[in-house]
């Protein structure tokens, strides 16, 4: 830097606050879900209507777990050279006590899947064919139940063998299981004896290779239909039954009580109206939305997917699938048409109406790229007068830029290096005092945040930035006190992933609680 030039601007963001039982707020979601409760508590404890799908054993430790969150889960003593003290953990202190609902074990709809069903749907040759097939095994389950059962389920809670974690994702090698002949197998051999120029006999089995061989994806796609989801590993719920050599434990987990809080998040939050929490001393009247793409799998015309995920200062998140089309224009940039630019933004401005009665005053757009000409005149002309769009980029960084507090510790979370009025850097992870550590491998890296558009004044980047730090706040799957990215590009990958799958055609407008 030349000593004529300007001195960088260097700030720290106050820790965002979060709102929870009558009116009350705090930092830390633990500590106000203890003290407080949820910012919308049932009056009555609720109970909480599960369906739960798995093997009979996993179906056991899930029902052991549910007793376990009516009670008391303590934080376990400290190891060899960790702290006494350790802040970012806290004792849970019950379903009940901390989110006013409870669920019964024995009242829980239960559907069990052989594991012999599984290791050999997961043996299958083709392995785009095995995911599908281990998929459907969990699928028919909720389908049958929606079809020719009365009772209500608010939440499938889907136990997972390990089987199935190392089988089913893509790139799986399953080196040394003696496979499976599938029905796709069968046909292709069938086909083999036909003449060369009969017809092809049956095409549907081949559409196994448009969507990508992952179950995770399969599943969130197909319950876009049904219900919201919850996918446990056996491991996570009792890593004591499934041991090693050594008698250790296979997998490394958290410990009880905070899987304990996670858990108990996740059920919340996937089961009632509203959050359990939502930001406080929001400005009125301010909408996030991130940009979503992702490539079409198997595409000829090489298309991509398109959605924008809507968050509001009361925490909870929309998620509307836009047009599939040519949007990909470079390694890393996607610029939709004026006409779908115009049709996503319509959407999000039509819920945001029904809502609240009237449009947003501001409307955030986070992307992880720019907005070309035509695309941000049509994201203006959607929005109506008074309504002001800005468009922001959040990009994380690899190490290029670092900064250190006191020349050795890291800085503080919310630390902001001001380049200029429309570029900063952000340290959305570092030492919290509250919690008296950071929570990180290594040095923490910056997002690097740039202004690029408005459709009027362009707010400060204090404003920006303040805004940012508070979207890393309301990641509803677990109850941790911070995520490093924002919320509005932090799934990007995994809502476009499930939007491509074939199974999520239809859902042009879902609850964001669907997807995670």
């Amino acid at each position: 830097m030349r000593f004529d030039e300007p001195a960088l601007r260097v700030l720290h963001l106050k820790e965002p606050e979060l709102e929870f039982g009558h009116g009350q707020t705090t930092p830390h979601p633990k500590d106000g879900l203890f003290l407080f409760g949820p910012h919308n508590r049932p009056k009555k404890a609720k109970v909480v209507r599960l369906g739960v799908i798995g093997t009979p054993e996993g179906i056991g430790h899930f029902r052991s777990w549910a007793e376990t969150l009516e009670k008391r889960v303590m934080v376990p003593p400290p190891g060899k050279g960790e702290k006494k003290d350790r802040l970012h953990l806290a004792n849970f202190p019950g379903l009940e006590e901390a989110f006013g609902i409870s669920l019964d074990a024995r009242e829980c709809v239960t559907y069990s899947i052989d594991a012999k069903a599984i290791d050999r749907a997961t043996r299958i040759v083709n392995l785009h064919e095995a995911v599908s097939a281990v998929a459907q095994l969990y699928v028919a389950k909720a389908k049958h139940h929606k079809q020719h059962e009365e009772r209500e389920v608010d939440l499938w809670v889907l136990v997972v063998p390990e089987m199935i974690f190392e089988r089913c994702k893509p790139g799986a090698t399953r080196v040394g299981l003696p496979k499976e002949v599938g029905e796709f197998h069968r046909k292709q051999r069938g086909r083999s004896d036909l003449p060369l120029l009969a017809p092809v006999i049956d095409q549907a089995s081949e559409r196994i290779f448009d969507d990508a061989p992952d179950f995770h994806r399969h599943i969130k796609a197909a319950f876009l239909h049904i219900a919201p989801t919850q996918i446990l590993r056996e491991t996570t719920l009792a890593p004591d039954k499934f041991l090693n050599k050594a008698n250790m434990p296979t997998r490394r987990t958290q410990d009880r009580a905070t899987v304990a809080w996670n858990l108990a998040t996740g059920l919340y939050y996937k089961t009632q109206a509203e959050p359990p929490w939502k930001l406080a001393g929001i400005r009125d009247g301010v909408c996030y939305i991130g940009l979503v793409y992702k490539n079409i799998p198997n595409d000829p015309n090489d298309h991509a997917c398109c959605a924008a995920q809507m968050f509001l200062s009361e925490g909870d998140g929309v998620v509307f699938r836009g047009a599939n089309g040519p949007w990909k224009t470079g390694d890393y940039e996607y610029h939709l048409d004026a006409g779908a630019a115009a049709k996503l933004i319509g959407m999000v401005l039509e819920s945001y109406r029904s809502k609240h009665g009237h449009a947003p005053k501001e409307l955030f757009i986070h992307g992880q790229t720019s907005f070309n000409d035509e695309e941000w005149r049509a994201f203006e002309t959607a929005a109506p007068d008074g309504t002001n769009v800005v468009g922001v980029r959040i990009k994380t960084t690899g190490g290029e830029v670092k900064l250190f507090r006191d020349g050795d510790y890291p800085v503080l979370r919310g630390t902001a290096l001001l380049l200029d009025a429309k570029n900063a850097y952000l340290w959305s992870t570092g030492y919290v005092p509250q919690l008296d550590t950071y929570i990180g491998p290594e040095t923490p890296n910056p997002l690097f945040i740039t202004a690029l558009r408005s459709k009027a004044a362009l707010p400060a980047m204090e404003i920006i930035l303040a805004d940012i730090m508070g979207l890393t706040k309301i990641n509803y799957n677990s109850c941790n006190f911070n995520d490093g990215l924002p919320v509005t590009v932090r799934f990007a990958n995994m809502i476009g992933e499930v939007l491509t799958m074939g199974s999520a055609k239809g859902a042009e407008r879902q609850p964001f609680k669907f997807y995670i």
